[in-house]
């Protein structure tokens, strides 16, 4: 990870290489990465965010600048507001050879890399994440999507940026909650591939939640690293080398939190849903034998020490079982989790008993 200045510089090879920049006052890195190619670029942000979207957008006085104003959270995520935004950039003339800023959280960053990724059948897009959670999971790994009806995520594509930039400074602008909830996506890295991300914050949980710490800024840069080490061996989640499962690791928690965000009508954050998802899928890999006991208990106890979620009961377990069901990691009618054989060692549980299935949301629940 080399270092300019007090940046940090990722690269992530592939077909279409680019780099992820993680420091302190790091927005100029922006024109950098769309380049002089592109005359007209679109800046997809929420209204909350209009002045982090200004300060990106002084930025950008080389180019011609639309503003593509989205909806905030996951509401934005439909096809109606796509439908919305291809009509802006048709307006404006958007040709194949300019480019989609996107500044915002994940929701912004799965939709506006999704305008980007169908317009014109693909035009360059920098990501400019605004909390933890879209630093160290949405932003990078090129995957895109909407939501519909029978879940989330299910309409996308893989469209890679041309770079992503991650200023540390917004962090200090987030609200505990919100920076907390980022941690579940972290914390997840910890367990399928990085055990220093729980070493750093069972050691000083406290620090995990400053945002100018540096525990906080190497705990991203780890969890970056993490995801971009998956995402180059398997970019599309069809299976990684060696026997490993590639890209599908990264789900690790994600088919019961995406169920759970489903049937709360995503109230409740992604990261407190995929910390819920772990500590389900850790006790369902106990009752299958795959995991120890004192594993399945240290997510519980990983997750508390940040203040995430550990217990859930506000859905019946048949409803959050119809919808793991139609998950993109289920193969026709059979159910795909991954778990862990040990600390950093990710497999595929398929097919499950619903016995189990059951018994590990009573467990979540608080039930038994």
């Amino acid at each position: 990870m080399p270092m300019t200045g007090s940046e940090t510089r990722m690269h992530v090879a592939g077909a279409s290489p680019y780099d992820v920049v993680v420091g302190h006052g790091v927005l100029g890195e922006v024109a950098r990465m769309i380049g002089d190619r592109p005359e007209r670029v679109a800046v997809c942000y929420p209204e909350p965010l209009v002045h982090l979207a200004d300060k990106v957008i002084a930025g950008l006085d080389a180019y011609d600048v639309l503003r593509i104003v989205l909806p905030d959270g996951e509401v934005a995520k439909t096809g109606g507001v796509a439908l919305e935004a291809w009509e802006q950039l048709g307006a404006a003339g958007f040709t194949r050879s300019d480019a989609v800023v996107t500044v915002g959280g994940g929701a912004t960053t799965d939709m506006g890399g999704f305008i980007a990724a169908t317009w014109l059948r693909g035009v360059p897009v920098v990501h400019v994440p605004t909390t933890l959670l879209a630093m160290v999971d949405a932003a990078v790994g090129g995957k895109t999507g909407m939501n519909t009806g029978a879940g989330k995520n299910l309409v996308g594509s893989f469209h890679e940026p041309a770079g992503v930039v991650c200023d540390l400074d917004v962090l200090g602008t987030l609200a505990e909650p919100e920076l907390i909830a980022g941690l579940g996506e972290v914390v997840k890295c910890g367990f399928i591939a990085d055990p220093a991300i729980l070493e750093l914050i069972e050691k000083n949980p406290a620090d995990a939640l400053e945002p100018r710490s540096a525990e906080l800024r190497e705990l991203v840069e780890r969890a970056i690293a993490v995801k971009i080490a998956v995402v180059v061996d398997d970019l599309k989640e069809t299976g990684g080398s060696g026997g490993h499962p590639g890209r599908e690791v990264l789900n690790y928690g994600h088919t019961m939190a995406h169920a759970i965000e489903k049937a709360t009508d995503y109230r409740i954050r992604h990261g407190e849903a995929v910390a819920l998802g772990m500590v389900y899928v850790a006790e369902l890999a106990r009752l299958s034998g795959r995991t120890d006991d004192e594993l399945a208990a240290r997510h519980a106890s990983a997750l508390e020490a940040v203040g995430l979620p550990t217990r859930f009961d506000q859905a019946a377990f048949e409803t959050l079982l119809a919808t793991m069901r139609v998950d993109k990691k289920s193969r026709g009618s059979h159910l795909r989790f991954v778990v862990l054989d040990g600390l950093a060692q990710p497999a595929i549980l398929a097919d499950p008993s619903e016995e189990h299935l059951r018994a590990a949301y009573e467990h979540l629940a608080g039930v038994r």
